[in-house]
């Protein structure tokens, strides 16, 4: 992993810079010790805690790459080039990238505790037919874990920067896959299937798996064209591919929705649909726009920022999600074992691996082209 996230060129300047702040710092200490009366050697003296003194130690905007910048986001940077266990204890320290983990690692240990809670009434190893919702909890998961790893890690350097933000597209691609393979399997009335050409209906996971495909590399292509395009650009390239996938993937779930709301007759599960229908587009409205940090009076405020609400957000329309499949698993059995065959479930499996398999392949020649991209430029440093 070193080797991977190793430093670049800018690494010595920086640590140039660190080394004289370090030295000022011990010269201010040193005149302060010398400064000290006769009886100091009766205090007890406090063990020094050089890891943990700069962990809570931060870096404004303009100190650190413009690659690490949030828009509106001046302070609250981790300095880059430390060690691994650094950031590691970065998790306990209050930065600007805190928030954007605890969300979801407490996100991601909400839904493990939901998994081991379902897992004592649902077969997921005998009962075929539970194979979608068993998808849906790993993609879950996935996406939540990678998210929290790329918000912890990425800062290490460029190249990690990049390295485990990739990974977190894929985590990205894979929930969307769950949630098509849901949406389609346990979702639908009746009528949505029957109502549109076998094609169409044999096409929709194969479709949602593209363009899950898809929506991996274009967030993985907006990453890799930070540099050069401008920011509007870039961003458009990671929101469209995922509105499209999002579209598609929800289409039965709207078709439902649009039936019974506002009341439902009942249908908890519809219920809980309509929530993750409306913490998804709450959550894209705060992932695309820079705000509320726009309109914060005070600019180096952590707290509250957009990509933390949309964290936020989106953590309860997966739960929701959640809750509703497994509503629907448990209560609509008659209508899904009558729309689809026994072997369904298995190939919705078989699609999800090859999946994971295409966007990982996606990630390592984004990840090579990045390679390139930095030690072409490091040359002409």
């Amino acid at each position: 992993m070193d080797e991977l996230c190793g430093a670049s060129p800018e690494q010595t300047y920086l640590k140039k810079t660190s080394y004289t702040a370090r030295c000022a710092r011990a010269s201010r200490y040193l005149g302060g010790v010398s400064g000290e009366t006769t009886t100091a050697h009766r205090r007890p003296r406090k063990i020094p805690d050089p890891v943990g003194q700069q962990c809570r130690s931060t870096l404004r905007d303009v100190d650190v790459p413009h690659y690490f910048r949030e828009r509106h986001v001046r302070s609250g940077y981790r300095p880059l080039y430390r060690d691994w266990r650094y950031y590691s204890l970065s998790l306990f320290h209050w930065h600007n990238e805190t928030l954007n983990v605890w969300t979801h690692l407490l996100g991601a240990l909400l839904v493990l505790l939901r998994f081991a809670q379902l897992a004592q009434t649902v077969d997921f190893a005998g009962d075929a037919h539970a194979w979608p919702l068993l998808i849906l909890l790993l993609s879950s998961l996935s996406y939540m874990s990678f998210s929290a790893v790329a918000h912890l890690f990425g800062g290490r350097s460029e190249l990690c920067h990049y390295a485990f933000f990739f990974l977190d597209y894929v985590g990205v691609a894979l929930y969307q896959y769950g949630s098509a393979v849901v949406h389609f399997y346990y979702v639908p009335r009746e009528d949505w299937h029957w109502h549109r050409p076998w094609w169409l209906r044999r096409a929709f996971l194969p479709v949602a798996a593209l363009l899950c495909c898809f929506s991996c590399f274009g967030c993985c292509y907006r990453k890799y064209s930070q540099h050069s395009q401008l920011e509007r650009a870039h961003k458009l390239g990671q929101v469209v591919p995922c509105a499209v996938a999002y579209a598609w993937d929800s289409s039965p779930v709207f078709h439902r929705l649009w039936g019974c709301l506002p009341l439902c007759d009942g249908d908890a599960a519809a219920l809980f649909h309509a929530g993750q229908v409306a913490f998804f587009l709450a959550s894209a409205f705060f992932f695309t726009l820079p705000v509320p940090e726009r309109w914060l009076a005070a600019p180096h405020r952590l707290l509250g920022l957009g990509h933390e609400l949309f964290h936020t957000l989106l953590v309860l329309c997966t739960l929701c999600q959640i809750q509703g499949s497994h509503l629907d698993y448990l209560g609509r059995r008659a209508l899904y074992l009558h729309l689809h065959g026994d072997g369904d479930a298995a190939s919705f499996v078989v699609l999800f691996v090859a999946v994971a398999i295409s966007c990982m392949l996606i990630v390592i020649v984004m990840m090579q082209k990045m390679k390139q991209l930095l030690n072409s430029r490091h040359k002409l440093l």
